[in-house]
């Protein structure tokens, strides 16, 4: 009981834990960054380039104050590529293993793990659990990895380390969500190529579901009516989101001709859902933001601010958040008393987490979004986009990053923190600490709206 004490006592403060080790692995970064190493003049990139970038990969966000491949050397790349990969599957385990204490805790079933229905978790639980998402991890980049590598060597006559190393770092990038790309101009280069953007895109959905929902998928996918809440949430808004996406891109960039209009009608359906994925967090992109409509940097601000599943490498307030949501609304138009999904009822805890961290997600994003503005000269309309993929780990932007001074990138480096670190631990936090009322207070009407 000694040994396990300490263990059992920073259980009790994931949050504490995360931020610990997401810090440090910044600091890591940004001191490797800032070697003169690290970049081809063989000058130092200074602390706040170093800083934003680390902070940029460790939180798979991919905003760059630099072009990835001019400024960093093969040795700044690696261990961007690095950064994003520690950040990426550090996220991953983390989530994952909140998940399952969180519904141990909570008495649901925790059916990524042998036990299906437990209110424990021991150590080999845990170990199955992280075997598998690190094996699901590397298998998913490896099949990414190969796909690019033989499209860059046969499609565009790269040398073949050259195409394997463009493959490996791009499928990293992807299936992480990090929308580092070893381009000025990301993939734009690549908007019909239907084999690169196509396995970017799907790389990101895959790892953007999250893993409780991705090993559900794998034993029952022919079962829908067995699927957990979690898993029909997560999967039903995401295809209405990546569908509503896509839509809402080819209807307002149609006749543009700065981004769809040049491009046949194949070529635009394919452009308009990669442009619906990105947002989800994986902050690639294949045509230009800065010369899209208003309306459409206003539809990405939505897609990032809401982001992908919860336990994955997606940012956002998660798709799972607002799709409870959706259902507390709903009951309350019928004047239903409790919150029914299919069969289940859901816990009046899950809709304060709800509520709660899409309050404190919009209000973040005002904080900010307010700063900026006064610190910048730029319009309401690109302060927002900015804060926005900043705080949703999305990685897009209208190209206003490099030129936001030396404030607006540490506010920036902040949101992205929060964003990676705020959503999981706040979620997590929530569910592990709950305390037992033993009397309760009159209540007391309140007129609202």
């Amino acid at each position: 009981m000694g040994v396990l004490t300490p263990l059992t006592s920073r259980l009790r403060h994931p949050a504490q834990v995360v931020v610990a080790a997401f810090g440090l692995t910044v600091a890591v970064g940004t001191g490797l960054l800032a070697l003169p190493i690290a970049t081809t003049t063989g000058e130092s990139a200074g602390w706040v380039a170093a800083l934003f970038t680390a902070t940029s990969a460790v939180c798979v966000t991919g905003l760059a104050l630099v072009d990835t491949e001019s400024h960093w050397s093969v040795f700044g790349e690696l261990v961007i590529a690095g950064l994003v990969q520690v950040g990426g599957l550090g996220i991953m385990t983390m989530a994952t293993i909140f998940t399952l204490l969180v519904s141990g805790r909570l008495g649901l079933r925790a059916k990524i793990v042998v036990q299906a229905e437990t209110k424990t978790l021991s150590m080999s639980d845990v170990r199955h659990v992280l075997r598998k998402v690190v094996l699901f991890s590397l298998a998913c980049e490896a099949v990414a990895a190969a796909v690019l590598t033989t499209r860059f060597f046969t499609g565009y006559d790269e040398p073949f380390g050259r195409a394997l190393y463009l493959g490996v770092f791009h499928a990293i990038s992807a299936f992480n969500d990090a929308g580092f790309a070893l381009w000025p101009d990301s993939l734009m280069r690549f908007v019909s190529d239907g084999w690169i953007c196509l396995t970017v895109a799907i790389a990101s959905i895959v790892s953007g579901l999250g893993f409780p929902v991705v090993f559900e998928l794998a034993r029952s996918w022919r079962h829908p009516r067995r699927w957990t809440v979690l898993t029909k949430i997560t999967v039903w808004v995401t295809a209405v989101l990546l569908l509503l996406g896509t839509l809402a891109f080819l209807m307002i960039e149609w006749r543009n001709p700065r981004t769809l209009g040049p491009l046949d009608e194949g070529g635009k359906v394919l452009a308009a859902f990669f442009a619906a994925v990105m947002p989800r967090s994986a902050g690639f992109n294949t045509l230009d933001i800065s010369q899209m409509q208003p309306s459409s940097w206003l539809t990405t601000d939505l897609l990032m601010f809401i982001g992908g599943g919860s336990a994955s490498t997606a940012g956002g307030i998660k798709v799972t958040t607002v799709g409870l949501l959706a259902f507390v609304v709903w009951a309350e138009l019928r004047g239903e008393g409790r919150v029914n999904i299919g069969h289940r009822s859901l816990p009046d805890t899950a809709q304060r987490q709800a509520v709660t961290i899409t309050a404190l997600g919009v209000t973040i994003v005002g904080l900010a979004t307010y700063t900026l503005l006064a610190l910048t000269p730029y319009s309401l309309d690109q302060v927002l986009f900015e804060v926005v993929a900043a705080f949703g780990t999305a990685g897009l932007s209208t190209g206003i990053t490099a030129n936001v001074g030396t404030a607006g990138h540490l506010l920036l480096v902040v949101l992205m923190f929060i964003g990676r670190i705020g959503p999981l631990t706040l979620g997590s936090a929530l569910a592990l600490n709950r305390r037992a009322r033993h009397y309760e207070l009159p209540e007391e009407r309140v007129i609202v709206g």
